[in-house]
């Protein structure tokens, strides 16, 4: 921004991942405002009721200044959470339920008290995926190594990566049983689920598939701030920044979806989602109350985000860090091979590993890889990864440069490596 006298540069929820640009070029809009922020010699201020891990961890350190808000506005308490064990609804009902009788219960005192209600689910479509009880086969997209997400409004089979889509079948692909299961619940599902059990009840969706066009999303949240609704079922996209004060009961369904993946990041996004939707709630005068679903009830994640304990969580997950080698104590690098030729990819990955080898000669980085990527196939191109981890920022520079001059040289195609310095997720 063409701004001449620059004194102060806020980042409000700066530990949100969207400040990440994922295409070339790569950059972390935060730290683009710390460094435009020292350039022409003003103040930042990173706000955030969940930091980033590498952001306090600098506020500890006394690379930034702490300031600290303990207390709500007013005065208010905070929500009282509680977890649910679903291990111990399985065993009561001998089956999967998506909605416990807890979370049940209380939705039905929150409506007779005239308050309303958020539900989060941060998955949408109405089943995960879709599997074949006969064969065991589940139905994939044909450019991802993904499955399918079953969209019952349109009938439609999604992949949320590539955007590839295809009718439901009536019967499998790979051995035409009609034993069809579809497995896992979305927004849709669980808000199709809570209209048959609440008919009285005003219910919106609100995820990427229902706020598709300008406008609409802001109409809804209009309409229930003013009353209009009672219920908000809906994606990460109602986690944060929201305020009505008439929301009492905030329900978390699902949330072991983000525990389970596989990135350094997975427990500190599964705290911060959860710590930010419950403070959706009692923003009024009303005492709020949230409700957690999990199968894993002794994570310190979610032990932490039900007391909204950040520096608890924040001192478990950082012995983690520091023990693997990773942020903030050590400098990442991700690289990114792609190509439709899978033989191809993993011939320029080798070349790209044995030159970034011959660079770091004084071993002052780790290199991991090359090995498929998280997501190993990915619009139609298969992916290799490699990770660098360096002690900082300008060895690890120097490395990269030298190793690329080189693997070039020696015949690898640039044009299919992407490299990511301090990338915020490792998929």
């Amino acid at each position: 921004a063409p701004l001449e006298n620059i004194g102060l540069v806020v980042v409000d929820e700066e530990h949100d991942p969207s400040y990440r640009q994922h295409e070339s070029p790569f950059y972390n809009a935060r730290d683009v405002a710390v460094m435009r922020a020292h350039l022409a010699g003003a103040v930042v201020v990173l706000g955030s009721a969940t930091p980033a891990m590498e952001s306090f961890f600098n506020a500890q350190t006394g690379k930034y200044t702490y300031l600290q808000l303990p207390d709500r506005i007013g005065g208010r308490g905070l929500a009282t959470a509680e977890l649910i064990d679903m291990r111990e609804v399985f065993k009561r009902f001998g089956k999967d339920v998506a909605l416990s009788p807890e979370l049940l219960e209380a939705v039905t005192e929150t409506h007779a008290r005239g308050e309303q209600v958020i539900i989060l689910l941060n998955r949408r479509g109405f089943s995960q995926f879709v599997l074949c009880r006969t064969c065991g086969e589940t139905l994939k997209c044909p450019n991802c190594d993904i499955t399918l997400t079953f969209h019952r409004g349109d009938n439609k089979l999604l992949c949320h990566y590539c955007n590839h889509r295809e009718k439901s079948p009536k019967t499998c692909p790979h051995c035409q049983s009609e034993y069809l299961y579809f497995v896992g619940e979305g927004t849709e599902n669980i808000a199709d689920q809570l209209s048959k059990k609440f008919p009285e009840m005003r219910i919106a969706r609100v995820d990427r598939d229902t706020m598709a066009h300008k406008g609409e999303m802001e109409e809804v949240l209009l309409k229930f701030a003013a009353g209009g609704l009672d219920m908000l079922v809906g994606t990460q996209m109602i986690a944060k920044g929201h305020d009505f004060p008439n929301v009492t009961l905030v329900g978390v369904i699902s949330v072991d979806i983000g525990l389970g993946l596989p990135d350094l990041r997975s427990a500190e996004r599964t705290f911060q989602l959860i710590t930010q939707v419950a403070g959706r709630a009692g923003r009024g005068k009303k005492a709020g109350k949230v409700m957690i679903q999990t199968y894993y009830p002794d994570h310190y994640a979610l032990r932490f985000a039900k007391e909204q304990d950040y520096l608890g969580f924040y001192n478990e997950e950082i012995k983690f860090r520091k023990r693997l080698a990773y942020p903030p104590f050590f400098v990442l690098a991700s690289i990114l091979i792609k190509h439709r030729d899978h033989a191809c990819a993993s011939k320029m990955a080798n070349i790209l590993r044995r030159s970034l080898d011959a660079a770091n000669s004084d071993k002052t980085a780790r290199i991991l890889g090359p090995a498929p990527a998280s997501l190993s196939r990915l619009k139609n191109e298969f992916r290799l990864q490699i990770i660098l981890k360096g002690v900082n920022r300008r060895s690890l520079r120097e490395i990269l440069d030298i190793g690329l001059a080189d693997a070039e040289q020696q015949g690898c195609d640039l044009r299919t490596v992407n490299v990511e310095i301090d990338p915020v997720n490792l998929m």
